[in-house]
């Protein structure tokens, strides 16, 4: 061997990514574990996550049931330690935790490893900034820069410290406490779906200190059935024990608890949409919702948009994810806004969804009006019929850039024009599955059934096309 010879190049944290093998959707990174999601893809994710983050200070993980969450952390904290950065490991705790513990500390950033309302043997990585709000777009794409050696490394600092903080919850359940302005709700029959995930760290002891009568669903942390079969994805177990129970409301979350879908006394879905028209409602009457204005998602109901009109108020769309529903109220100095699924946005609260502290809004204004919940619901807007169908089309490119098939966006215009504006189409790729989803909303069921199946049929047959 020659004096000359190369010298293989040296990856102490692994060897970069493919392109498109980790990138970031509308709500983080996610995929399913060992092959989307591993640990070497979570020790450099920590790795330029650290590098990327600006501000100094400390760098928060939580973590949801899942039992490949410990796994990802060590692999995340290890990383970001290998950045220079000190870790505080918070353990289990919802979503909102990690936003709300960067703003109490002045910390660095954040990261939080859950796949929300995905299956057990999903997991994903959320990354938070130094102000609470998911990391901005361009801070996303240095993170997958680094990931696929397309940014020079700079040498291992390796000199970060691990801190476990699980005290800094109660901070968190303080504030959730505080937000309800001494309202209380002694009285109040709740149950409560905590869907086995991060809502069973907090949820029963925050509704009981507030004097709630509280009936427990799904209540432990159990990684294995997250989301099966309970939760906000599944709201038959809420609706069956609200009304065995005689109760006046129940909640449900996902598996993070930054979402929230509740049921009235007599087992009717609020949703997102009647969730922002209640609370945004009460905000109006207190002069505190700037403009009238709320912000939601092309995904909200037509009727509530045109029931918020016609009371005067101010409603925008954005694209689907909380991230743009946080972009929008921001520019617009919005007050409240929020995603029909029931991720609920408020100003005065932090900007960051939170299913347990929109569930206390919802119980406290409720209470504190002398209302049954479904009594309120009886007042509330008509919603338009509505149908969801999610194709599955496992080719990412096609899946994105369904608008280029021609025969599919053809049978778009055509359910369109037959509804003559009572109706209305929207198909677009899910940012965290292999899903098109084809939604189709009408003043007519007949209608949202043709269509919705119509659509999903042609997406089927040309997206999925050998």
């Amino acid at each position: 061997m020659g004096e000359a010879a190369s010298h293989p190049a040296v990856f102490p944290l692994g060897a970069p990514l493919a392109d498109g093998v980790a990138r970031f959707g509308t709500d983080g990174i996610r995929g399913r574990v060992g092959t989307g999601v591993t640990p070497a893809l979570a020790l450099q994710v920590g790795y330029w996550t650290g590098v990327v983050l600006q501000a100094d200070g400390p760098v928060v993980i939580g973590t949801d049931s899942r039992r490949s969450g410990p796994m990802l952390v060590a692999a995340l904290s290890a990383g970001l330690m290998a950045a220079g950065r000190e870790v505080w490991q918070l353990g289990l705790c919802p979503t909102p935790a990690v936003p709300g513990t960067i703003r109490r500390q002045g910390a660095a950033g954040g990261l939080m490893v859950s796949a929300s309302h995905n299956p057990p043997h999903d997991n994903g990585i959320k990354v938070f900034g130094a102000s609470g709000a998911k990391l901005v777009a361009a801070r996303q794409q240095a993170i997958e820069a680094g990931l696929q050696g397309r940014t020079a490394a700079p040498p291992l600092v390796g000199s970060g410290r691990l801190v476990t903080r699980p005290d800094l919850l109660a901070a968190y359940v303080a504030s959730l406490r505080a937000s309800t302005g001494g309202q209380r709700l002694d009285g109040c029959r709740v149950v409560l779906d905590l869907c086995w995930g991060s809502a069973t760290a907090c949820g029963e002891e925050l509704f009981r200190s507030l004097g709630a009568e509280v009936l427990v669903l799904h209540g432990e942390p159990d990684g294995e059935r997250i989301n099966q079969g309970c939760g906000s994805t599944h709201l038959e177990p809420l609706k069956r024990a609200v009304l065995e129970s005689g109760a006046d409301m129940g909640f449900a979350f996902d598996g993070d608890a930054d979402r929230m879908l509740a049921v009235d006394g007599r087992g009717r879905v609020v949703d997102g949409d009647h969730t922002l028209y209640l609370w945004g409602s009460a905000l109006r009457r207190e002069g505190q919702l700037p403009d009238d204005r709320l912000v939601a998602t092309v995904m909200s109901n037509l009727g509530f948009e045109r029931a918020w009109q016609a009371s005067g108020g101010v409603l925008e769309r954005t694209d689907v994810g909380d991230q743009h529903v946080h972009a929008a109220m921001e520019a617009l100095g919005a007050g409240l806004g929020g995603e029909q699924s029931g991720h609920i946005l408020s100003a005065r609260h932090g900007m960051s969804g939170d299913g347990l502290l929109t569930a206390l809004q919802v119980a406290t204004l409720i209470q504190g009006g002398g209302l049954k919940l479904a009594e309120w619901m009886d007042g509330s807007f008509q919603p338009y019929p509505q149908r969801l169908v999610n194709v599955t089309v496992p080719d990412r490119q096609r899946r994105q850039q369904w608008q280029q098939c021609e025969p599919l966006r053809l049978a778009v215009a055509e359910a369109e024009a037959a509804m003559a504006g009572h109706g209305r189409v929207l198909v677009r790729a899910s940012g965290t599955e292999p899903l098109l989803r084809v939604m189709v909303e009408a003043a007519e069921q007949s209608q949202v059934d043709h269509w919705s199946e119509s659509l999903a049929a042609a997406a089927e047959e040309h997206l999925n096309r050998a």
